[in-house]
């Protein structure tokens, strides 16, 4: 069955990180990654571009309306994902409890 992982950070922490902490997330993200290839579960995955670089549609009244920025102003954003391919809920939470961003933000299956 495919699960989709959604990866939410909180992108002004991410910014201010100093440099080489960013190489060891990057890094652990690359290990998760790999390690979902090897195991045959990886599907698809990628990061998102910043929340500043996202646009927003919505339909009213037969006008399409066109926002700047994210749908929600939350204190996490939607930074990536990954589609997997896991045999039930729990082998994907498993997956999920795996992915870094589970310790630093949140993973949504």
């Amino acid at each position: 069955m495919r699960y989709m992982l959604l990866i939410y950070v909180n992108e002004a922490a991410m910014a201010a990180a100093p440099t080489e902490k960013t190489y060891e997330i990057s890094a652990a993200y690359g290990a998760y990654t790999e390690a979902l290839k090897k195991s045959g579960s990886w599907l698809a995955g990628d990061r998102l571009k910043p929340t500043q670089a996202a646009t927003s549609v919505r339909m009213a009244n037969g006008k399409t309306n066109v926002l700047d920025g994210p749908y929600a102003d939350t204190k996490e954003q939607l930074a990536g994902f990954y589609m997997i391919e896991a045999e039930d809920a729990d082998a994907a939470i498993a997956w999920a409890a795996r992915c870094p961003a589970a310790s630093t933000g949140t993973v949504e299956v």
